[in-house]
């Protein structure tokens, strides 16, 4: 039997069951399982938040996991890549008010920026030499701004309709991302 570790929700749930549907694989994708059984096949699916999925491949309890890459960089697992799936595409962006002026990275010097990925943001702003005050928040991100919790953020964005919604405008591209 062989164990798929696939995002409990989400367009990656979507497009990962597309993919065993279009490969002629059929699952029970029943809501409110946390494991699927596939019919006619040796696959069992553990529907796991995306930030789990690399964990559980790394440590043998999935024999393979399909994910974003951005959630592999966050968490460092030991995994291999095997090839990239072309959908869940989306990018994680530094942003900032739209009030605000922008003139390039020194703009985050010293600031404080809220992110639900921490360790993608450090290392990108000791590359480039940039000192600022990393705030790890799990999800609404794009609030922090609007609530005084931090200057900016550094979050996922797909269309960037959710930052327009709350007054912010992207000024960096950080790292590209897709299902892998």
């Amino acid at each position: 039997m062989i164990r798929l570790a696939v995002q409990s929700k989400g367009r990656l749930n979507e497009e990962s069951l597309k993919l065993l549907k279009d490969a002629g694989i059929e699952v029970d994708d029943t809501k409110r399982k946390f494991i699927g059984k596939a019919s006619g096949f040796p696959l069992e699916l553990l529907y796991l938040r995306d930030d789990d999925i690399p964990g559980v491949v790394a440590d043998g309890s999935a024999d393979i996991g399909i994910v974003g890459l951005n959630e592999i960089a966050e968490t460092g697992a030991d995994v291999e890549v095997i090839r990239k799936l072309g959908f869940g595409k989306c990018r994680l962006s530094l942003a900032i008010p739209k009030s605000m002026e922008y003139h390039g990275l020194e703009w985050f010097e010293g600031k404080s920026i809220a992110t639900s990925y921490p360790s993608i943001l450090h290392c990108f702003l000791y590359s480039k030499g940039i000192s600022s005050d990393i705030r790890e928040i799990r999800g609404s991100v794009e609030i922090a701004p609007a609530a005084g919790i931090a200057d900016s953020i550094f979050d996922i964005v797909s269309s960037g309709g959710t930052l327009v919604s709350n007054g912010l405008k992207e000024v960096e591209t950080v790292f590209e991302s897709s299902g892998v």
